[in-house]
């Protein structure tokens, strides 16, 4: 494909994210367009900033369409410490949530929030990986293992599930208390 430049190329990437049935890599997106991937990076930062509903996930960008909208929302305070991330992870999606993100409370920083955007236990083990890979290191190790989540549900019954399990697994602050 030829070299895609300016608002041309943001609009045919938008159009790519919006028709995407699973997150698209900056990789992907850089090689769709003949660019390079820190030229995707601003891309959607652009996009972003013009209010588009792009995140950036563990697996790639997504366009959060409205059938995302449509679910139901819930935050809650975890404790654990980083050795027991993947179970924590494999628990919440075990009951069919999709865990959106995670925030830790900095002393400097205020709240700190990241992507995730696991809502299976093979998204989980990609997001794993790539922790692995990367040496990076979980936000709870700032707070000494204090975090929230994001989850979302289509119904509250799926988040009340998820809930009771992260409490029969000792994950949910109050527990640790």
């Amino acid at each position: 494909m030829k070299k895609l430049y300016g608002e041309q190329r943001r609009q045919i990437l938008l159009e790519k994210l919006k028709t995407a049935e699973e997150p698209l890599t900056g990789g992907e997106l850089a090689a769709f367009a003949n660019v390079s991937r820190q030229v995707i990076v601003g891309d959607m930062t652009l996009l972003k900033a013009k209010n588009e509903p792009i995140i950036a996930t563990s697996q790639g960008y997504l366009y959060m369409n409205s059938q995302a909208n449509q679910e139901i929302s819930r935050t809650i305070a975890c404790h654990h410490q980083a050795e027991d991330t993947e179970r924590e992870l494999k628990v919440l999606v075990a009951t069919g949530v999709t865990v959106k993100d995670v925030s830790v409370e900095h002393p400097v920083y205020g709240e700190l929030t990241a992507g995730i955007h696991v809502s299976n236990s093979e998204e989980v083990d990609a997001f794993m990986q790539r922790v692995r890979e990367t040496g990076a290191s979980y936000l709870l190790e700032l707070t000494g293992g204090t975090h929230l989540h994001t989850i979302t549900a289509p119904n509250v019954a799926m988040l009340e599930q998820a809930i009771a399990a992260m409490r029969e697994n000792g994950f949910l602050l109050e527990e640790n208390e």
